[in-house]
């Protein structure tokens, strides 16, 4: 049985990538907080928070793709410990627990594959981007670092998706100015969708990239590449 487990599908970019595969696995797992609002034969759900709780146990996945991020903006002097600690928390170790949680089964897996993501503030210097650039910048280090370690039998690779139309990017997107603003910022003019993203993620895990791991895919609509 083919199965893929997606940490966070429930909404946003993980909705939009479990939603795109269902028919491409035979089980879908989704482990996250919120059940999603589909249902599907090939879709299954436990509500886990990945950060306290424990993970369900499986013996075999072909996939592992880890979706929980934070958005967390403000200035310097108002970043406490606390919120450096909780992004790192969400985007790294979370991670990190996930992985060390389903290396066995992956190891199971055919031809297996792990997808994380980072961002473009990680590259692209932007102001009040402190804590949550810190984090995955950990993230893309993390990518590379595991892709060497578990060549040639995993594959490890990350995207880093510029300002994408979710609800953890409402608040930079709750007005049509905002809106407007933010594709004239891009140099392709627009902002992504999260079905591109989940194009790309299932395009990643797949065997399509059979040679690609250690990777930081930009989705940058020209923000980090372009200077127009």
């Amino acid at each position: 049985m083919k199965r893929l487990i997606v940490i966070g599908g429930s909404k946003g970019i993980g909705n939009a990538i479990v939603t795109s595969l269902l028919s491409s696995y035979d089980e879908i797992v989704n482990i996250s907080r919120t059940a999603p609002a589909q249902q599907h034969p090939n879709l299954k759900h436990y509500n886990c928070d990945v950060i306290n709780d424990e993970l369900p146990d499986f013996d075999t996945a072909d996939g592992l793709i880890y979706c929980p991020g934070s958005i967390n903006l403000k200035p310097i002097n108002r970043l406490s410990i606390d919120d450096f600690k909780n992004d790192f928390e969400i985007n790294v170790l979370g991670a990190v627990k996930t992985i060390q949680k389903y290396l066995p089964a992956l190891k199971n897996g055919t031809t297996p594959a792990i997808l994380l993501f980072s961002t473009v503030a990680a590259k692209l210097g932007m102001p009040f981007h402190a804590s949550v650039a810190a984090s995955k910048a950990a993230v893309e280090g993390l990518t590379i670092s595991l892709g060497a370690e578990l060549a040639p039998t995993i594959r490890v690779n990350a995207i880093a998706p510029t300002v994408t139309n979710t609800d953890l990017a409402s608040k930079l997107l709750r007005n049509d100015r905002m809106i407007e603003n933010m594709n004239e910022r891009h140099p392709l003019k627009k902002y992504l969708q999260p079905e591109e993203v989940a194009d790309m993620a299932g395009f990643l895990i797949s065997n399509k990239a059979a040679s690609m791991s250690g990777q930081i895919f930009e989705m940058d609509c020209g923000i980090v590449s372009f200077k127009l």
